[in-house]
């Protein structure tokens, strides 16, 4: 299995975290975004979208960090669970992993913040008042969705890590690094916290790449 990985990358840290998590092990190949070496004419030929992560296990190469973690669950079900078996389980806990993948993360990530530098023409200040706003926008309506819900526990989904903490946690991390106030979350906070102790999550951390 290889990942094709770019260490602050928070779709590829979710990945990481899913692998580690079910035990699977993986080669790991560094694609630098600083560099743009996922624009290179070898990347973009396995992945036209010239993004990261992407995953060759098996002859099958899946892009996408969310259609990745799903393939793993499916293709090897003997391994730790991150999604529940119910279906309105499973659709609560994927709902939580999307609002952040799909409403929060894409409005942050490298490409949008250098296309409204270098682009549009936005100052720093500008760059990080749109990021702090989209990280409010979302982490306030998550963190009510976990403090509202009976399904919340020491994770965002009773007391074992799922897919929506496999989401939550590099979210957060990119929160942090952008200094985005996060004391308004404390369950978000919490949750966080509870992840970290964790291998599988400490493991696929930035800084222990």
């Amino acid at each position: 299995m290889e990942l094709f990985d770019y260490v602050r990358s928070s779709s590829a840290y979710r990945v990481r975290i899913c692998l580690n998590l079910k035990g699977l092990d993986y080669d790991a190949h560094a694609i630098n975004l600083l560099e743009k070496q996922q624009s290179s004419d070898q990347y973009k030929a396995m992945n036209p979208q010239g993004l990261v992560p992407a995953l060759k296990d098996d002859g099958n190469l899946v892009t996408q960090s969310i259609a990745i973690c799903e393939y793993l669950e499916e293709k090897y079900p003997d391994t730790v669970a991150t999604l529940p078996t119910d279906l309105a389980d499973k659709t609560h806990v994927k709902a939580l992993a999307l609002s952040i993948a799909c409403d929060i993360q894409p409005l942050n990530n490298l490409r949008i913040l250098n296309y409204l530098v270098q682009d549009m023409g936005l100052s720093d200040e500008q760059k990080m008042t749109w990021y702090h706003h989209w990280i409010k926008e979302g982490f306030t309506a998550l963190e009510a969705q976990l403090e509202n819900s009976d399904l919340t526990g020491d994770f965002c989904f009773g007391d074992t890590p799922t897919l929506a903490d496999i989401c939550l946690v590099p979210q957060v991390f990119n929160a942090k690094r952008f200094k985005a106030p996060m004391q308004d979350y404390p369950n978000i906070n919490r949750i966080v916290d509870n992840c970290e102790k964790l291998e599988a999550f400490a493991k696929a951390h930035p800084d222990n790449q």
